[in-house]
């Protein structure tokens, strides 16, 4: 039996099991498109890990940790294992009765765990009332905001336009301003000439 739990032995019977499920799923593989070979790979895998299967069967399951070698009564429900001494053997003894609590230290703990469950209960209902909230008209609200602010847009676009706009018709009535100043000028020329003209 102590074969079964060598660590060789484990290795092997992780290796074969690896093995078999490897061929199985080839041969599923291979019949599953129709390959040569597939009932042959198929057969075997499945034959290998019928085998494996039966004999984790037999063995049955083991445990992982042996704590009780380094603990001697750590399987005993009744025992009290100390820790472990300079020479590496712990001391077994029988539990002895539960000394007496301090009322006002048990007190004090369970005060605080009280205000934590507390604080955790107020932190749930903010929680909850956050749940209740409303926010199937969101979306509405969200599309109107943008349509705002795609108008919006729109709108400076338009007041960049007419600030261009304006400009220029001030460059205009800049240069209308100017002939209009010239035709003054040669008006009051032909006045004074034809005034002149008359005498």
């Amino acid at each position: 039996m102590s074969f079964v739990k060598s660590k060789g032995f484990k290795y092997a019977k992780n290796f074969v099991i690896g093995v078999g499920a490897a061929v199985v799923l080839m041969g599923a593989l291979f019949k599953i498109n129709s390959w040569p070979g597939a009932s042959t790979a198929l057969t075997i895998g499945l034959c290998v890990e019928a085998g494996l299967f039966l004999l984790l069967g037999i063995l049955g399951p083991e445990k992982d940790y042996y704590w009780e070698k380094l603990y001697p009564g750590l399987d005993n429900y009744n025992s009290k294992v100390d820790p472990l001494q300079s020479n590496g053997i712990a001391n077994v003894q029988v539990a002895e009765p539960l000394p007496s609590l301090n009322g006002e230290i048990v007190e004090q703990q369970l005060g605080g765990m009280l205000n934590e469950l507390q604080s955790m209960s107020k932190s749930l209902g903010s929680l909850k009332s956050l749940q209740e909230v409303d926010f199937s008209g969101a979306g509405d609200q969200i599309k109107t905001m943008s349509n705002f602010y795609t108008q919006m847009n729109e709108a400076m676009a338009n007041l960049s336009d007419s600030l261009e706009d304006t400009k220029v018709y001030k460059e205009q009535l800049g240069a209308l301003n100017h002939n209009l100043g010239s035709l003054n000028s040669v008006y009051g020329n032909i006045l004074s000439a034809m005034s002149n003209i008359k005498n």
